[in-house]
């Protein structure tokens, strides 16, 4: 949103139906479309893998779905920067919904990479930002699931052995504590 004399213009919290599920559900809404333009990697990631626990929760037992909106809620604030309303969808957001100060950004987690092979705990990644030897991550598995590791070993394109890695785009093969598959997402917490 633009900021004004009078304040912004339209700048609305960034919308997010977790707590709707079951009214969206119920009306036969069978498709859920995840905002990732000028969004990262890790916030896509995290957020179709979270809506799509949340739906399988739901459909497997609504009170399973009620249990775990807490874990569903903090898996979307570690990968944003910004709050939620329901935006429109009861009509004109209140006060609430919109943000009138820039200091509303949240804390949220690095994104590392994508496991692009994986083989036990030896993971070749495109390394996004920078991390080092001994740092405690977090491997994102598809299903929901999120393992805590650490970094072992970080060998650079050229075979040699580096403390931590502040290049971004490079290709790294990283040993972890914890085996790691082919398309797992690799986070650190700030």
């Amino acid at each position: 949103g633009r900021k004004l004399a009078g304040g912004y213009l339209m700048s609305m919290k960034d919308q997010c139906t977790l707590s709707l599920l079951p009214k969206l559900i119920e009306a036969g809404i069978d498709s859920f479309k995840i905002e990732g333009r000028m969004k990262t990697a890790l916030y896509v990631a995290t957020v179709a893998r979270t809506y799509r626990k949340a739906i399988d929760d739901f459909n497997e037992s609504p009170d399973k779905y009620k249990e775990n909106l807490p874990w569903y809620w903090d898996q979307i604030h570690q990968c944003t920067y910004r709050q939620y309303s329901t935006g429109f969808f009861f009509g004109k957001p209140s006060d609430e919904g919109q943000i009138y100060d820039e200091s509303t950004y949240e804390q949220g987690a690095i994104y590392l990479g994508i496991c692009e092979e994986g083989s036990g705990e030896r993971a070749i990644i495109t390394q996004k930002n920078k991390f080092s030897v001994g740092d405690e991550i977090i491997i994102m598995k598809p299903d929901g699931r999120d393992i805590k590791t650490k970094v072992l070993e970080i060998v650079g394109e050229d075979g040699m052995k580096k403390d931590s890695c502040p290049h971004p785009k490079e290709k790294l093969s990283i040993l972890l504590e914890s085996s790691v598959e082919k398309y797992d997402i690799l986070k650190r917490l700030n």
